[in-house]
């Protein structure tokens, strides 16, 4: 048989972080035991009715059985603004200024490819999402790394970049409400930001992945709100979280439009864009109803209340998470993030997400996904702190 060897950007891709998560837990499952799943970020609940209904009847229209334009239907890009004007004020022109994405996960490693050369230097949230360093890795690029730390709320602090990586880097990533920390951006974080973008000519590309689901009455604001935004960058959206519509693979980049022309322009090597079905019942997510929008965010609040209420009843000192359908759980002492992780999987039957998993300023943390039932995820504190915890 003969001998094939992977390209040098196939070996430069890092492991693959949930895969591996996963395959931890497959033993387990195997041997039949309980297992509660907090480790990944899979939406549990199902698409609201009425999109369904829409993709229903949009499959029998025989417009949808060809090829779909290259960019995408302008139905779907014009729903894309309405959605931003109306729930964040923010005015995009739907041809110049929206790309439609493969989901957002695709964007997010389309847009080292289209923005960085062999050598060129990133910026990326430490920790962060695993597949920002995917795209610089196949792009050859290089990453430098802004710590996340609690005593700045997880937001990068700009004063503590050197210069020399200001100037030479040529993109920043960003996501609020974050994966994995819960934390979310403040109108001054986003203001300083584009005023360092324009400073060291940098491109932001923000991750808003999680922007419906803030708690307490709080909103998650857009980077695009902010003074001079699309001079500086884009934001990438996904209906996985918003409309629970994760298996549907609904993505767009929002914004400066040289880099939504690059995005586009890469896109049509690769793609001849989404089902025309899915653009229609997406452009019903949009422009429909958006009542199931707050219940689901609703429903995540309760489980939130419920799993942080059950682990503080029992002595645990943690603040609720902000934003998101994480929580960023503190490690006990004397456990690295994976030897808790791995404590929890063998002895509590507990699936969670070691934080070096997201990077070296991830440990000390789990991440916890706060995707299945309210009764589980009450059950799940109990184990955890129930748990006898050993000395290493």
């Amino acid at each position: 048989m003969n001998r094939f060897q992977q390209s040098n950007a196939l070996n430069r891709l890092p492991d693959q972080f949930f895969a591996r998560l996963v395959g931890k837990a497959q033993p387990y499952i195997k041997a039949g035991y309980d297992l509660i799943n907090l480790g990944q970020g899979n939406p549990d609940q199902p698409t609201p009715p009425h999109i369904v209904k829409s993709l229903q009847k949009a499959v029998e229209n025989p417009m949808h059985h060809k090829y779909s334009p290259f960019r995408g239907h302008r139905f779907l890009k014009q729903a894309i603004s309405n959605f931003y004007h109306r729930e964040y004020g923010v005015t995009l022109d739907p041809e110049r200024e929206v790309a439609v994405l493969f989901g957002a996960k695709a964007g997010l490693v389309e847009i080292s490819q289209c923005m960085l050369n062999e050598g060129d230097k990133a910026l990326v949230p430490d920790p962060g999402y695993p597949d920002y360093e995917s795209g610089i890795a196949l792009a050859g690029a290089h990453t430098v790394k802004m710590p996340l730390r609690k005593e700045n709320h997880f937001l990068p602090d700009y004063k503590e970049l050197d210069e020399k990586s200001l100037n030479t880097a040529k993109m920043m990533f960003l996501n609020y409400p974050n994966n994995p920390t819960a934390a979310v951006a403040t109108e001054r974080f986003f203001s300083d930001t584009v005023t360092i973008a324009e400073k060291h000519n940098l491109c932001v590309v923000h991750d808003f992945a999680y922007g419906a689901i803030g708690f307490d009455g709080s909103k998650p604001i857009s980077f695009l709100q902010s003074k001079g935004a699309k001079e500086v960058g884009i934001e990438v959206y996904t209906l996985s979280k918003t409309y629970n519509m994760a298996g549907w693979r609904v993505g767009f980049a929002l914004g400066n439009e040289q880099i939504i022309e690059s995005i586009n322009l890469i896109q049509d090597h690769y793609y001849v864009s989404l089902f025309g079905g899915i653009q229609e019942a997406a452009a019903e997510a949009l422009n429909g109803p958006q009542d199931c929008v707050g219940e689901l965010v609703s429903l995540y609040e309760d489980r939130r209340d419920a799993f942080i209420g059950a682990l503080q009843d029992r002595g645990w000192d943690i603040e609720a998470p902000k934003g998101s359908f994480f929580v960023w759980l503190p490690v006990p002492e004397n456990y690295t993030s994976e030897q808790f992780a791995d404590h929890l999987l063998e002895k509590a039957h507990v699936i969670v997400a070691p934080g070096k998993g997201f990077g070296i300023n991830g440990e000390g943390y789990v991440r916890v996904g706060l995707l299945c039932e309210k009764d589980r995820l009450i059950e799940a504190a109990e184990r955890i702190v129930k748990l006898p915890l050993e000395r290493n």
